[in-house]
């Protein structure tokens, strides 16, 4: 098949990541694919789209993300309605046999009544549940107020359901996500099928493949503890510097005796100077590790006057390359992988971290509660262990960690080996390929579709609710 994906942003994070795999998992089972994106900057993306791995049509937009830091659900819309737009104009949308198309639907119903194509949706998580920041476990609906931002939501908020609908295979990536869309989205009739993200294992397989030259200042023979994601709010990195801050305190004399006094914070992931968000979590995190006196450097500097300071308590690692996340992951200093996001709906790094043999650490809720298994949170025997579940707080994150680092050579061995299993069996890349596969392949089988009069409908539509958004300013 010759596949289309469409996607908003291709930068560096988790919904990135699954597209940059599953790409490479579809090319590997014979397919062509193309990656259609509004944004792709080769200093801030992974390796495999700008080193000639993969296909990507970049289309930069006439559009800001936002104006004066407001309205970006509005022009994330009108941007890929501008990619779209120049995919059909182009001639070439009618020759590519099916989109994938992820996290933004609004060309959905243009893709399949323009361009007469079958149209596989991939759901990272419904958007009306972020837009008033991170979605909270228990929440039991979304009441939209009269206020200006409340009625600029609403409209968002119908056309998100209704071009998800439009979808001719919706496709989300845990069962929990896939909750939370038959829970909101209740015009889509249709269940959504989970698949699970998948990780290319071959990629951890060999942990002696980059030297100290390629991880550069990465590099360090001290024990490590790793938490990787994007420097934003909603990651809640801060969890792992105050939980690192009360570990220092907690060390026993036999845990200084084993070189645990030399234990440091990696904290690495996607960093983007164009997101306030991203710049504000920075500082945050910096003033942090003040508060807690513990001495951190940003790598690389970001600006000229940025102090280098040797051997720190905590590393704030500014976008990684892909073989100092391999190093990170599969040196043998690093002792435990750490992550802090609440309510994620997948979550993809702690399948790294269990492919990789690392002990992993993660919050109690979301995807992670579906990817790691915790007996004091399941029916299963202590020996079934593959990780850790804690609450989002210091102190039970510091006993967890506590734990894992006084874990014997044998018990850590064991846990390793069965996170692994159970990541190879299912969350590898091939899996996951294989799935997304099966779904193109039975959506394309739906035969054609005929055009009719739903497109213009939807068009009109579009620009009613462009226009009661754009009020606000």
């Amino acid at each position: 098949m010759k596949i289309a994906f469409i996607h908003p942003d291709l930068g560096i994070g988790g919904a990135e990541r699954l597209i940059v795999d599953a790409a490479l998992g579809l090319q590997r089972l014979g397919h062509t694919v193309h990656i259609y994106t509004s944004h792709h900057d080769p200093n801030h993306c992974f390796e495999e789209t700008k080193d000639g791995t993969l296909t990507v049509r970049y289309v930069r937009p006439p559009l800001p993300r936002s104006l004066l830091g407001k309205g970006h659900i509005l022009f994330a819309h009108l941007r890929q309605l501008h990619l779209t737009f120049h995919l059909l104009l182009s001639g070439q949308s009618s020759t590519y046999d099916v989109y994938l198309v992820d996290q933004l639907s609004t060309c959905i119903p243009f893709l399949r009544e323009m361009a007469q194509k079958r149209v596989v949706f991939y759901g990272h998580f419904p958007d009306k549940l972020l837009a008033d920041g991170p979605f909270i476990e228990g929440y039991t609906g979304i009441k939209r107020s009269l206020s200006i931002k409340g009625i600029y939501r609403i409209p968002m908020d119908w056309l998100e359901e209704i071009t998800t609908r439009q979808a001719d295979i919706l496709l989300v990536n845990s069962n929990f996500t896939a909750g939370k869309f038959k829970t909101y989205f209740k015009t889509i009739c249709h269940s959504p099928r989970v698949v699970y993200p998948g990780v290319d294992v071959d990629a951890y397989d060999d942990p002696h493949q980059h030297d100290r030259e390629t991880v550069g200042d990465v590099y360090s023979p001290r024990p490590t503890l790793l938490s990787l994601n994007r420097f934003e709010k909603k990651k809640n990195a801060a969890l792992a510097i105050e939980a690192f801050a009360q570990v220092c305190l907690h060390l026993t004399s036999q845990d200084k005796a084993r070189g645990l006094n030399k234990l440091r914070l990696v904290i690495a992931g996607g960093y983007d100077p164009r997101l306030q968000d991203n710049i504000d979590t920075l500082n945050q995190l910096t003033r942090l590790c003040d508060k807690h006196t513990l001495t951190y450097c940003i790598t690389p500097p970001i600006s000229p006057s940025t102090t280098l300071i040797p051997e720190p308590d905590v590393m704030l690692l500014l976008n990684f390359t892909k073989a100092q996340r391999t190093w990170l992951l599969t040196s043998p200093t690093t002792l435990a992988l750490l992550y802090t996001p609440a309510n994620e709906h997948f979550g993809i790094i702690p399948i790294e971290g269990m492919i990789s043999h690392l002990p992993v650490l993660a919050c109690d809720s979301g995807g992670p509660t579906e990817s790691i298994v915790d007996p004091s949170l399941s029916n299963t025997p202590p020996e079934a262990r593959t990780g850790w579940l804690r609450p989002p707080t210091a102190d039970p994150w510091s006993a967890a960690i506590l734990e894992i680092l006084r874990l014997s050579p044998e018990e850590r061995r064991a846990l390793g080996q069965r996170a692994r299993h159970r990541a190879v069996t299912k969350f590898s890349s091939d899996a996951m390929a294989k799935s997304v596969q099966a779904a193109l392949k039975e959506a394309v089988e739906l035969g054609s579709v005929q055009g009719h009069l739903l497109y213009w409908f939807v068009i009109t539509l579009s620009i009613f609710v462009l226009c009661i958004a754009l009020w606000r300013y």
